[in-house]
């Protein structure tokens, strides 16, 4: 028999929608109840997920480092070090390109699998990928490492903000799935550490990759011992995936471990208000590709997949992979060390996504979209004005650089995830976030590679000019599509918006 912490077993059975229908339905007639819960119990099924994101933020940062390192006819150890420039790129976006076969891979197997198993299978991925970099002993099982730890990213970039989303209380939602970005700023950032720290070590690129193991072993014995989501639980049952009260006990049992001795007798409740809610949602049927195309699917992805490309294509990737060399060229020669600017700028990252989290749940989704896209677009054109008319003034793109970081932080670094995880119906969550993850990553790769032969054809001046406006139109995208979904439930904004 299945307990809470037992992978899913679903038993085949025909559901009675009568039963389903004579449960209570107070949430879409106005009445809310208010979710009981601890601070104490909600840490966990968030922590664990969130070792996903620094999983993710880690490679970024050891990067960095490590391809300087297996450059090194000193510090390498190894007899392949003359790398080319295409080699040492695919060392540096294997992850990359990883991420993008997760995320594929997921869309097919997301709502099968559930969210608490694609991340135990994620950190499978981490696990093997960080091993087999490790330890390769020729570059092509390098690369195959890299591999493979990437489509451990597109796992935990996918199912880390469901299940965080789905298990979250709505009061704290936006807090806690904000806060899986201030994991993936904290990885880079000790990720940059590490990297400094063993840039001199003989084969040190070996123990900058090789740390993500252990890491990747707490998460998943972590993610083994957390309870499945009680929504994707309830998914299957109204989906014919099981018998409809054996579920709903499960449901309830996850509910309690997920809520702590807090929920007391309001558990029952709980799960059948959020039965009766995806019943009269039509969340029956799994959703087709075609029908993601249309109805309220298409406008969750348009919200969705929309403020991701948006995130990617105000020039994030260039900015930050850049950074340095704008620190050179502004004439900061104490800046010239690309670890201790990346160090630096991770922690202001850190700072003001710390921000976000205190005040998400507090000012809501929308002004903070709007306030930070506002500096994000400010940022790029004083980039732009530097590298055109103010070369003189080495201030000013300093200062945007910092303006642009600090903004993104606020905005679309946290709100972008938490969006996605929140604004996809429930049948649809799964294959909804597989494509705004491939949106993520797709979007990111190609940025980034774009960006030196724009460079080279535009001038940095009139890239930079570029970006800022698309910022201009992200700026009026948010304000006329994106809801508000501050202190709502997962129904409730489907109900709502959708």
């Amino acid at each position: 028999m299945a307990t809470a912490s037992d992978p899913e077993q679903p038993i085949v059975s025909f559901i009675d929608k009568g039963e389903i229908n004579n449960v209570r339905e107070p949430l879409l007639k106005g009445e809310h109840h208010p979710e009981n819960y601890s601070i104490r119990s909600a840490i966990l099924p968030f922590l664990f997920p969130a070792f996903g994101g620094l999983l993710y933020g880690y490679d970024i940062g050891a990067t960095s480092s490590a391809t300087i390192s297996i450059e090194s006819a000193t510090f390498s150890g190894i007899s392949w070090y003359d790398l080319s420039s295409v080699q040492l790129g695919l060392v540096t976006s294997g992850s990359l390109y990883g991420a993008l076969i997760g995320s594929a891979v997921a869309f097919q197997i997301a709502d099968w699998l559930g969210r608490r198993r694609e991340l135990i299978v994620s950190a499978l991925f981490y696990f093997v990928g960080a091993l087999v970099t490790a330890f390769a002993p020729v570059y092509v099982i390098m690369v195959i490492g890299r591999l493979l730890y990437g489509v451990g990213i597109g796992l935990a970039m996918h199912a880390a903000p469901m299940y965080i989303a789905e298990t979250a209380p709505s009061q704290i939602r936006g807090q806690l799935i904000s806060l899986k970005e201030f994991f993936i700023v904290f990885g880079m950032l000790v990720g940059y550490t590490v990297g400094s720290l063993l840039i001199e070590t003989v084969a040190g690129w070996r123990y900058m990759y090789g740390v993500s193991a252990p890491l990747a072993v707490i998460m998943g014995i972590g993610m083994w011992w957390l309870p499945s989501s009680p929504r994707w639980i309830l998914l299957c049952a109204i989906q014919g995936k099981g018998e409809l009260q054996g579920l709903r006990e499960k449901a309830i049992c996850c509910l309690r471990q997920l809520r702590g001795a807090a929920i007391g007798d309001s558990a029952p409740r709980q799960v059948d208000d959020i039965l009766s809610e995806l019943s009269q949602l039509s969340e029956e049927k799994e959703a087709t590709i075609g029908e993601m195309l249309q109805g309220k699917c298409l406008k969750a992805l348009t919200i969705g997949a929309g403020l991701i490309l948006f995130q990617q294509i105000t020039g994030q990737p260039s900015v930050l992979y850049y950074a340095a060399k704008i620190f050179q060229d502004a004439g900061f020669s104490a800046a010239a060390d690309a670890t201790r600017a990346s160090i630096f700028l991770a922690l202001l990252k850190l700072i003001m996504t710390g921000v976000a989290v205190v005040v998400v749940d507090k000012l809501g989704r929308r002004p903070l979209l709007l306030g930070g896209v506002s500096g994000i677009a400010i940022s790029l054109f004083l980039l732009g004005s530097y590298y055109t008319y103010l070369g003189n003034v080495p201030a000013v793109a300093v200062s945007a650089l910092l303006l642009y970081v600090g903004c993104y932080q606020l905005s679309f670094g946290p709100i972008g995830w938490l969006m996605i995880s929140e604004i996809f119906p429930l049948r649809v969550r799964g294959r909804g976030l597989s494509i705004s993850v491939l949106v993520n990553f797709g979007a990111n790769a190609l940025v980034a590679f774009s960006f030196s032969p724009l460079q080279v054809l535009l001038g940095a001046g009139t890239v930079f000019f570029i970006f800022g406006g698309i910022a201009v139109l992200s700026l009026l995208f948010i304000f006329f599509i994106i809801p508000e979904t501050k202190g709502l439930t997962l129904e409730e904004i489907e109900a709502k918006y959708l």
